[in-house]
């Protein structure tokens, strides 16, 4: 790949990746949560089974912090707290359907201006895109499990 050409991807993404933080502010605007509360009903909607320190965890906060998000999220009809499928004494943190559908109205202008934007990809494009952001997402994803 030409330096130029090597170089405007390289920015192209550092931009992406700094857009992807506004974009999460944005989102909690829009849904008038908190950017961690984003955060949490991200994780949660991922579809694991998760608990409150399960979560905390995920968010890198004190679980006595989670404990205080997730109250905060139930009292406002985002979250409710399940038995865990196959162990009864946990609890397991559900998004409510209102929650996920709200979410996914905030969203969809973004989702839709996207979906136009990988429609216009020729197949060729669109293979070579796919790889590369799937690359780059495995790199992101070792580089951020990686210890200090």
């Amino acid at each position: 790949m030409e330096d130029s050409v090597a170089f405007r991807v390289n920015l192209a993404l550092r931009e992406l990746l700094a857009l992807a933080h506004d974009v999460q502010l944005a989102l909690a605007r829009r849904l008038d949560l908190g950017a961690t509360d984003v955060q949490a009903l991200q994780h949660l909607a991922s579809g694991t089974p998760m608990g409150t320190v399960d979560l905390a965890h995920a968010l890198k906060i004190r679980s006595a912090s989670a404990t205080v998000l997730v109250d905060r999220l139930e009292a406002a009809g985002h979250v409710r707290r399940d038995r865990h499928p196959s162990d009864g004494r946990r609890i397991t943190l559900v998004i409510a359907d209102a929650a996920r559908a709200e979410v996914r109205a905030a969203l969809a202008p973004l989702i839709d201006a996207v979906t136009r934007l990988t429609e216009e990809l020729e197949p060729g494009q669109a293979e070579v895109v796919a790889k590369f952001l799937g690359d780059t997402t495995h790199v992101l994803r070792t580089y951020a499990a990686e210890p200090r």
